[in-house]
């Protein structure tokens, strides 16, 4: 069983942003002990592509996939969150 388990919404809203390649992003940089999996609707339509990492319930938002390396590197692999990329409706004082 993976640590971590990284989801990305793949719903109408989020792919019409571009969720299809953060998703692509993400499985071609895979990290030990996380898992990558699409999503059903994340329930944050109008704010993708949503990006939520478990069990921390950490949520990026309009996440770019030139953005993914830097959530790989430093949240994922060092265990220190983007804050400048977190969902300020979820941390709004990080």
């Amino acid at each position: 069983m993976s640590a971590k388990t990284v989801l990305i919404c793949q719903s109408k809203a989020c792919r019409k942003l571009g969720a299809a390649k953060v998703l692509a992003a993400f499985l071609a940089h895979p990290v030990p002990e996380v898992a990558v999996s699409a999503s059903t609707c994340l329930g944050q339509c109008g704010n993708g592509p949503m990006v939520l990492i478990e069990p921390e319930h950490f949520w990026y938002d309009r996440v770019n996939p030139d953005e993914v390396p830097a959530v790989i590197e430093r949240h994922l692999k060092n265990g220190k969150p983007v804050l400048a990329m977190l969902y300020a409706k979820f941390h709004p004082k990080l």
